[in-house]
């Protein structure tokens, strides 16, 4: 089903934009905050890192699972007046699918610097989780699942992880590696809410949420805000860092309910990585960090395998050899990714962040040595839009 065909126009985009600036805020638990407050910390850090002010950013893209017309009120609290505005909503993968269209309206001068930005107050916000996942169903109708009332989206994940295990052999063992492996990397991450030692035994003993799914096997519910700055590569080369160009990027959605994915164990990831890759003249096989949206064990897994890094059904036995972990041969979710580090809702954004800060050389324990080019992926839904970025630094133009 993946469709790979990347025009001249896009690879004439590579290497066009640069990202400037990143921050996040209140990552874990912030109490007595709510969405906006998260996002608009986030969001001045990340300009001033740019050496810029909000006077300065004149595109906008940024988007909520509680507002569906976010971006006014972002507008407004911010004090901007962006010529660029995007508020396309696809779920987690969301503020990844905003590269290209952002890095277009930079090329085509219709702005100079957009600010991404993203705030969830999930964990403490007085708004329950209850009355989200109310809201949520209201604003997001499944005709053919929501009448049965599943758990969702754990139950979505869970089939798709029951449907790997039985094709492919994959096993319970497996994917508790992948949150093994995550905690690993959280440990040395000051940032990330969970930091205790954590072993297989314990994520197999954890609580069943859906099986084959413990509680280990989901992500974090937590606060937090995140943002980043998106400019022309030569207003980029006049800030105080040394900018991160997005070297390929591309969304790709198949599906929104999981009843509707053609195959349970291949998601549109096989679309958005092969055509990011073509973009970026690369290959799955330079990168030298790659940062997952890992909102269930399985996830990880299917990415791995469908943005080319191993064959289908070779994840499973290709994580538990430690090969993801601290000192493996490929560092995945170097942050502790959403398992352990930060999940406030959608985490993609957080994704992308962990992959520029790589690329600095800013990471400290967790820095991956050498780190020149990485890919940061997003997921949005039940496995629905997919999103993958190929950043480098400028060693890699």
């Amino acid at each position: 089903m993946a469709q790979v065909h990347t025009s001249s126009g896009l690879r004439a985009l590579r290497g066009k934009a640069a990202i400037t600036g990143v921050a996040t805020y209140g990552c874990g638990e912030a109490p007595g905050s709510d969405d906006m407050l998260l996002l608009a910390r986030a969001a001045h850090a990340a300009v001033a890192e740019a050496g810029l002010t909000m006077q300065d950013i004149d595109g906008l893209a940024t988007c909520s699972v509680n507002a569906t017309m976010w971006p006014m009120p972002v507008i407004e609290h911010l004090g901007i007046n962006p010529n660029y505005v995007n508020g396309t909503m696809l779920g987690g993968s969301s503020f990844i699918a905003h590269l290209l269209p952002s890095i277009m309206a930079l090329e085509a001068g219709q702005c100079k610097h957009v600010l991404v930005c993203y705030g969830s107050a999930q964990r403490s916000a007085a708004f329950g989780r209850k009355e989200s996942t109310a809201a949520r169903k209201f604003m997001d109708p499944q005709p053919f699942e929501h009448p049965f009332d599943p758990t969702m989206p754990v139950a979505a994940y869970a089939m798709a992880a029951a449907r790997h295990m039985h094709q492919y052999g994959t096993t319970r063992e497996q994917l508790a590696a992948v949150a093994v492996s995550a905690r690993q990397w959280a440990q040395k991450n000051p940032e990330a809410l969970m930091r205790d030692p954590l072993t297989i035994e314990q994520v197999l003993g954890a609580r069943m949420v859906a099986d084959p799914f413990t509680v280990r096997d989901c992500c974090l519910v937590t606060d937090g805000g995140g943002a980043f700055v998106l400019s022309r590569a030569e207003d980029a080369q006049r800030g105080p860092n040394a900018p991160i160009y997005v070297l390929g990027n591309a969304t790709a959605c198949w599906n929104r309910q999981i009843s509707s994915m053609p195959d349970l164990t291949v998601t549109a990831a096989s679309q958005s990585g092969a055509q990011a890759f073509a973009m970026a003249g690369l290959t799955a096989q330079d990168m030298d960090v790659v940062e997952l949206y890992d909102a269930f064990t399985i996830n990880t897994l299917l990415f791995l395998e469908d943005l080319g890094f191993v064959n289908k059904g070779e994840a499973g036995a290709f994580v538990a050899s430690g090969a993801i972990a601290p000192g493996g041969s490929l560092p995945v979710n170097t942050n502790g990714g959403g398992l352990s580090c930060v999940h406030p809702g959608m985490y993609g954004i957080f994704a992308l962040i962990e992959a520029v800060r790589q690329l600095r050389g800013n990471c400290g324990d967790r820095q991956v040595a050498g780190a020149q080019l990485a890919l940061a992926h997003g997921n949005g839904g039940t496995l629905s839009s997919q999103a993958t970025a190929i950043l480098g630094t400028a060693a890699t133009l």
